[in-house]
């Protein structure tokens, strides 16, 4: 009796994640084909939405030939590179420093101000001046880029370590764990979800001011490459660049995913 519950429920699974996929592949072809009628019906101007053919050519173009002297995958290359650069050192700071404010009110009353004051503050506003203080070169660009993924990381560490019941550390405590037992085998097992959470939401920042960051002094980048191709109304460029972006920023978005799954499988069986 247990197999075929067991059978049936696997059964049932595999219906519902074909069935999501599904959903999910209609939603783009959706997309695609209303794109496609809106051009081939002239209801858009190409000039500034082109047809899907057209945005085509543009990707090959740029992967075989290259734009304004750097192939497409360079150009994908060098805008990554700026991207987890900053967000690598934006995790290393902004979880310890989320621990320490879930943990010390004192420590939360003192950096609060700070985040809270910074965070809503407009990308290019902050990055002039970024470009007075350090420069028009990759300073410039990383600082803008780790100011803008570090506080969702430190608001998600800090809600999460404030989220977890004190009877988990008291107990700990109790059983004689130390400070280093409390970070590796409560404060993290317990936040680590949240955590992430808050860690793909920052990403997902940072790629929001990708764009305004390679915008001043730059010669490559996926971001650089889109403003650059507005300049002269090369829309199939902007739009294919677009497309990298969101290609790569999902592609990234499932790689954390999938890692939190394997450092965290107890979520994926609790939702079993």
């Amino acid at each position: 009796m247990r197999q075929l519950i067991a059978g049936a429920a696997g059964h049932l699974k595999q219906f519902v994640f074909n069935r999501s996929t599904l959903l999910s592949a209609l939603t783009v072809v959706a997309m695609f084909a209303c794109w496609y009628l809106v051009t081939a019906t002239g209801m858009a101007n190409k000039l500034f939405l082109p047809a899907p053919d057209a945005v085509w050519k543009a990707f090959v173009k740029a992967v075989v030939k290259g734009y304004q002297g750097n192939t497409l995958q360079a150009h994908v290359g060098i805008s990554l590179l700026r991207i987890l650069a900053a967000f690598a050192v934006a995790v290393l700071v902004g979880v310890p420093l989320g621990i320490l404010m879930g943990v010390s009110t004192n420590a939360r009353a003192l950096l609060n101000p700070v985040i809270e004051f910074y965070r809503p503050l407009p990308p290019l506003g902050l990055y002039t001046l970024l470009v007075m203080w350090l420069g028009i070169g990759e300073e410039s660009k990383f600082a803008l880029l780790f100011l803008a993924g570090l506080p969702g990381i430190i608001i998600a560490t800090t809600q999460a370590i404030w989220n977890i019941d004190p009877l988990y550390v008291r107990a700990a405590k109790g059983l004689g764990a130390n400070r280093a037992h409390l970070l590796f085998h409560v404060y993290l097992p317990a936040a680590g979800p949240t955590i992430l959470a808050g860690m793909r939401i920052s990403l997902g920042f940072v790629y929001t001011v990708l764009v305004a960051a390679e915008i001043v002094a730059a010669t490559a980048g996926v971001g650089w490459m889109i403003w650059d191709a507005a300049k002269f109304l090369l829309s199939d460029v902007v739009i294919m660049g677009l497309i990298v972006l969101g290609l790569t920023g999902v592609a990234l978005d499932l790689t954390m995913r999938l890692i939190g799954q394997r450092l965290m499988p107890w979520q994926s069986a609790q939702r079993e």
